[in-house]
């Protein structure tokens, strides 16, 4: 683990994230985001923006895509509702001959490492774990622990992006940290085309006609304003295809209530009564 010192502080620094994520489709959302990490000049800074929409769109597949695109360390802090202020920062340790060790977070390893940090989720935090990020997400672009008692500012190469659900598990953001999440981008579900293109890509090895009928399905929930995503197409076309492929495909068709005769309709409508659950099975074509 790398350790760097700041004040005579020694310091374990996190490990960055390597994903196999690619974003597939919607390429303006892509250069809007890169567009808020554009500095125009040295007195120029980032802006910090919060990516929204609902579960399941790719909110966080969108930002690790850009991050990779600057070519810098990505790093990702997945938020809770019980994230502390240290938890963010500095967090201290029982380390050998039970000394206290300080571990930073990823959001300040990637301040010291000009990397790229995601928080996933953000709107799960509450305002006491805001206000530590306050100074960090204005001019000041600094944080300062108080556990290891130091201020670490962030490199002129850091940048961050905030992820937030549509959902009622969060929290109101105050309006201090609001305005300095700036601008939101806003990431509805994708067309027809593009929601094909994304179930190629992650369910490679698929039927053409199966991609087809689990797109069909997800474009008449959307007219019905249902919350199923292409996350959940795709975890249909997973299932699906291990009914299929696994061994099991005549035990699991024969005990279902769908029409065996149809092994690949089947086992889709079979992933769709478990993944979505059987009111799911009304947005089925016939």
């Amino acid at each position: 683990m790398e350790k760097i010192k700041i004040d005579n502080v020694s310091i374990s620094l996190a490990h960055c994230d390597e994903l196999n994520l690619r974003w597939v489709g919607q390429t303006d959302m892509l250069y809007q985001l890169l567009a808020c990490w554009h500095v125009e000049d040295d007195g120029d800074y980032p802006l910090n923006p919060r990516l929204t929409g609902k579960p399941g769109v790719g909110k966080t597949t969108l930002a690790y895509t850009a991050a990779t695109m600057l070519k810098r360390p990505v790093y990702l802090f997945q938020a809770t509702m019980d994230t502390r202020p240290e938890d963010l920062i500095i967090t201290p340790v029982i380390g050998e001959a039970n000394s206290i060790q300080y571990v930073a977070s990823p959001l300040v390893t990637a301040m010291i490492k000009g990397g790229v940090c995601i928080i996933d989720e953000g709107n799960r935090m509450s305002e006491k774990a805001w206000a530590s990020l306050a100074p960090l997400l204005d001019t000041r672009r600094y944080v300062e622990s108080i556990i290891a008692g130091i201020k670490i500012s962030a490199h002129k190469d850091f940048r961050i992006c905030v992820t937030m659900n549509e959902d009622a598990s969060t929290y109101e953001l105050p309006e201090y940290i609001h305005s300095r999440l700036q601008p939101q981008i806003y990431i509805d579900f994708p067309d027809r085309g593009e929601e094909l293109l994304i179930l190629k890509y992650n369910l490679g090895g698929a039927p053409e006609s199966a991609l087809n009928y689990i797109v069909d399905f997800l474009q008449n929930s959307h007219a019905a304003d249902e919350r199923y995503t292409v996350r959940d197409g795709i975890n249909i076309g997973r299932y699906a295809l291990k009914i299929i492929n696994s061994g099991y495909k005549s035990a699991i068709l024969e005990k279902s209530e769908f029409d065996p005769g149809n092994e690949l309709i089947s086992s889709i409508k079979a992933a769709i009564k478990m993944v979505i659950g059987i009111e799911g099975l009304i947005y089925c074509n016939s």
